[in-house]
């Protein structure tokens, strides 16, 4: 098995993919600085996995990579740490064969706030990892992306070959990264979702649509900083008491219940095409990966809402609030081409979803905060 880099991976999907890869097999450096992640998130996949974690030094210093588990603080913009990093690597016998590129900034509010910030986090940070990645003939990276990139979507469900328009900073700067990935792969303008990549690199963008859910042992899970974002943990932090209620955006919208419907896939599918996106690029010639990973499912809020009432036997009051500006009436992926070309598909259900999601918010009812 390989010696696998993941940056950002104490954060929620970085977490459950982590467990998925030690699962399978593999060693794996974690990179993190903690931005909005935590230390516990790390130890409980040590905990799930039953691997020691082998907590290794801030970037700029040798870490110790002894073990299958390894936990590195640092940036992904400091060109000086990663140099450390897979220097030390390699002159340990176990080069880092392959990155799982997670790190990054994500609220879709605040990119439109601080785009600059943006830019420079997810923009610079994966240029940066590019570079050192480059330097250490280290070709192999699954990248995260996301399907805000497709903007106000001209069909559904969403295709790969689907326009990129993104509406907002943290959509455009995906989109940029993606472009990147082309570039260095030698596929510059090429729109087929399956490219040879002739500069002999193995990239995977991963185009994701709502990940969310939690691992069913409840140990780890979502956990944002300050006031969700998103639609899931928000209902859970109702349903636990940490909220009063639910803001819901919209009752006019062109759908059955008048809610917005999005494409909503359980963390742990999404782990698992993580895994199943790796395994892929190792087992062919170099190539560039294009994929959407969703559950081809549409979901309403209203749906998501009653769900969740009904996997945690808790009511989750809430109010309807005008539409917001930017947002979609349907986001449904086409995820047809992850099973042609990996052979994975989603599994799991929004009752699934829904009963690990109440597991990890009831045994944890303000995140990683609490001990236990």
């Amino acid at each position: 098995m390989a010696c696998l880099l993941i940056t950002g991976g104490a954060g929620f999907i970085g977490s459950h993919t982590g467990v998925v890869l030690l699962d399978a097999g593999h060693d794996l450096i974690v990179l993190d600085n903690f931005s909005n992640s935590s230390l516990r998130a790390v130890e409980r996949v040590a905990e799930l996995a039953e691997v020691p974690l082998n907590q290794g030094a801030p970037a700029k210093e040798v870490p110790d990579l002894s073990g299958r588990l390894t936990l590195v603080e640092g940036d992904l913009r400091d060109a000086a740490g990663l140099e450390i990093l897979f220097s030390h690597a390699a002159r340990s016998g176990r080069p880092i064969e392959a990155v799982i590129h997670f790190a990054g900034l994500k609220a879709v509010g605040e990119s439109v706030a601080h785009p600059l910030r943006y830019w420079d986090v997810n923009v610079t940070g994966s240029r940066t990892l590019l570079a050192a990645m480059e330097a250490h003939d280290c070709r192999t990276l699954v990248f995260s992306s996301s399907a805000t990139l497709y903007g106000r979507p001209e069909q559904v469900p969403i295709p790969e070959t689907a326009p990129i328009q993104p509406i907002n900073p943290y959509g455009a700067s995906k989109a940029a990264v993606e472009a990147l990935l082309a570039d260095v792969a030698g596929c510059s303008g090429l729109t087929d979702p399956v490219q040879s990549s002739p500069n002999g690199w193995r990239i995977a963008r991963l185009r994701y649509f709502n990940p969310v859910g939690a691992h069913p042992s409840g140990r780890i899970g979502e956990d944002p900083n300050g006031i969700p974002n998103n639609l899931f943990p928000f209902v859970s932090q109702v349903a636990v008491g940490r909220r009063q209620e639910l803001q819901v955006f919209g009752d006019d919208w062109p759908t059955p219940d008048g809610t917005g419907v999005r494409d909503y896939i359980h963390v742990m599918d999404l782990a698992e095409g993580h895994g199943a996106a790796l395994n892929g690029l190792l087992a062919e010639t170099p190539r560039l990966l294009t994929l959407n990973l969703g559950s081809g499912q549409g979901a309403s809020v209203l749906d998501v809402i009653h769900a969740f009432e009904q996997a945690s036997g808790r009511s989750v009051p809430y109010r309807f609030a005008p539409r917001r500006e930017g947002d979609a009436a349907i986001t449904v992926a086409d995820p047809g081409l992850a099973y042609t070309v990996l052979g994975w598909r989603s599994r799991r259900a929004l009752t699934d979803i829904c009963r690990d999601g109440w597991a990890w918010q009831a045994a944890n009812p303000h995140g990683y905060g609490e001990t236990g």
